[in-house]
């Protein structure tokens, strides 16, 4: 699913989408990124809950993703934003660079991209720039509004744009977002192997308009397959171009053209934004917004004294004891990901550009996988933990995207018995309480997970429990969440000691899975490559899938091959629940609200304490 959510702990929950702490009109990151894990923001469940069903189960359905607007909106006024984690947020504060959920919703405040999209995830022409495609589909024409202008009053330019371009086609761009959306542009595979100086298929036609032109027309192109994030080139322009992330520019006093603007930031920890009066959408109604990182253990306390007005995602294990919270209105929507096991199957090729898969990789018989699959009973997982707000996952497509997710594919189902029958016919005997290698030798299979709130070891280790039952020896190692996606290969460099792993994504508007899964997606952790899932992923974007008929039959091809290959499996599907003080106007949770950051305001100058 095009460019990258690193949701969403067990890796967006790898980051929660920006789309969650943004306005519901693209505002925010369309991409695919690395969320934290379930048990990054849970505290651990209670035995005191007591929903108000007779299965002790809530419902997603129950849940509106637009606040209800309770006053009159005062003049000004500043309000609090949690980012809920357990660690600092990375602090790679530009668009082009960034790969984590923490990061993402750090930028979501400041900046945004120039296209926008409707609840059905199709660009519109309502945003900072409209556009019009050719009629063979190849080539789109962009124009940028006239009064879109970075923070230091320049305006924002199509030189900007095609920047963004040159800089992550760069062979020595350092960031994850240079896959076949950029390799679909005319020019770009040239340009990025040192062949040519520029990028033939990208013309600046006059300060504010710029046309590109694909390689291929693919439905992608108007559901996430263009980028949309420009570069302010009069800043970045004379740097090079392996410097740019760790700048000071990026890193302490990053600049964008959205809402509010960066004050201050104290590194991991927060964030102070004062409103841009500039703001091409118009003066936003609030004077400023502090972002404070709070960690899931304190969730409860900080809403309920008024600390914090929103958060960007709460605990929904701890939901039943706080539905009453007095002070709060409860959001919530289907989140944009899904929480997964992936198996490490090869490293990356740096030089190459894309994924190696190993022979020989210790996870690389597809029956262990299918066994472990089988070993975990997620339904129960997401009805005891979770109270039925995260729920049974079956595919590699969520139920966020109701048009392609394949409901009638029911994954592979628990049965710990045939999980053991599965490692017996595949040569994986028990030797003592452990199985050993179909060759005989030991078998130790290295699980890391990420730390955060107090369920996140429980849960891991229900895994471990359940793969040891069946006579795996999986040995379980906590990780928190940047050490995390470093170890498995978010900066190109696989740690050999990780053999399996718990992790997260939220998922991009689009949903071609190739920002994912492709062999050239640096995301592609578990280093899986196929010749049908190439086929696969190629017809996904192929002229003929632009009928949405044969494009659903196409990935659900591949939902179901990737249910046969298990690089990885899906775990739990998940809501997102956004408590929202009840002094806040003009806030929604999703896509396609038509409220956006600018309209957010409060009804008084100190928030609603809860009633005890």
């Amino acid at each position: 699913m095009k460019r990258k959510r690193l949701f969403l702990p067990l890796i967006l929950a790898l980051m929660v989408m920006l789309a969650a702490c943004t306005s519901g009109g693209g505002n925010g990151n369309g991409g695919n990124d690395p969320a934290p894990s379930e048990g990054e923001n849970s505290p651990a469940p209670t035995e005191s809950a007591k929903p108000p069903e007779d299965d002790g189960l809530y419902s997603i359905e129950d849940f509106s993703n637009v606040k209800k607007n309770e006053g009159e909106p005062i003049e000004g006024g500043s309000l609090t934003f949690g980012l809920v984690s357990d660690t600092p947020f990375e602090g790679t504060l530009n668009f082009n660079f960034y790969s984590g959920d923490p990061d993402s919703q750090v930028l979501g405040w400041f900046d945004e991209g120039l296209l926008t999209w409707d609840k059905n995830y199709v660009y519109t022409n309502d945003g900072a720039a409209t556009y019009e495609v050719s009629e063979d589909g190849r080539t789109f024409t962009f124009t940028i509004r006239d009064n879109v202008n970075w923070h230091d009053g320049k305006p924002v330019t199509a030189e900007d744009w095609l920047f963004a371009h040159e800089v992550i086609g760069d062979p020595k761009y350092d960031g994850p977002r240079y896959d076949s959306n950029f390799t679909n542009i005319v020019g770009m595979t040239e340009y990025h192997e040192g062949k040519a100086d520029t990028i033939s298929g990208i013309e600046v036609l006059n300060e504010k308009q710029l046309k590109i032109t694909y390689v291929q027309s693919t439905p992608s192109l108007l559901t996430g397959g263009v980028w949309s994030y420009p570069l302010a080139k009069h800043i970045f322009g004379n740097m090079p171009v392996d410097k740019i992330s760790s700048s000071p520019e990026v890193r302490e006093k990053p600049i964008g053209f959205g809402p509010f603007k960066v004050e201050s930031i104290v590194p991991g920890e927060s964030v102070v934004y004062s409103k841009n009066t500039d703001y091409w959408r118009g003066e936003p109604a609030l004077d400023e917004v502090v972002l404070k990182v709070i960690n899931p253990t304190t969730v409860i306390q900080q809403l309920e004294s008024g600390s914090v007005d929103l958060v960007d995602s709460f605990p929904v294990d701890q939901y039943p004891d706080n539905a009453d919270m007095s002070n709060v209105e409860f959001l919530g929507n289907i989140d944009r990901a899904y929480t997964y096991i992936g198996f490490k199957l090869g490293k990356w090729d740096a030089e190459a550009g894309k994924v190696a898969p190993d022979p020989n990789a210790k996870m690389g018989d597809v029956n262990l996988r299918k066994a472990m699959w089988h070993a975990v009973d997620n339904d129960q997982v997401g009805k005891r933990f979770y109270h039925g707000l995260r729920w049974n996952a079956t595919t590699l497509i969520p139920p966020s995207h109701p048009e392609y997710h394949d409901a009638s594919n029911p994954g592979l189902a628990y049965d710990p018995e045939l999980a053991k029958k599965i490692l017996d016919e595949a040569g994986y005997k028990l030797n003592g309480d452990y199985r050993t290698k179909p060759d005989g030798s030991e078998l130790v299979i290295h699980f890391i997970s990420m730390t955060g709130g107090d369920i996140a070891e429980p849960l891991a280790r229900y895994y471990v429990q359940s793969w040891q039952a069946i006579g795996l020896n999986v040995q379980l190692e906590m990780v928190e969440f940047n050490t995390f996606y470093d170890r498995v290969g978010a900066n190109g460099e696989d740690d050999p000691k990780v053999d399996v792993y718990q992790g997260a994504w939220g998922v991009g508007i689009d949903v071609d899975p190739a920002g994912l899964y492709g062999r050239d997606a640096i995301y592609n952790f578990p280093r899986y490559a196929s010749e049908e899932q190439d086929k696969l992923l190629a017809a996904g974007i192929s002229a003929e899938a632009f009928d949405v008929k044969k494009r659903q039959d196409i990935y659900k091809q591949w939902q179901q091959l990737m249910v046969e290959e298990i690089p990885v499996f899906p775990t739990l599907y998940r809501a997102v629940l956004a408590p929202v003080n009840k002094r806040v106007l003009n806030y929604a949770i999703g896509d396609g609200t038509g409220i956006y950051l600018h309209q957010l305001a409060v009804s008084q100058d100190k928030p609603f304490v809860a009633e005890k």
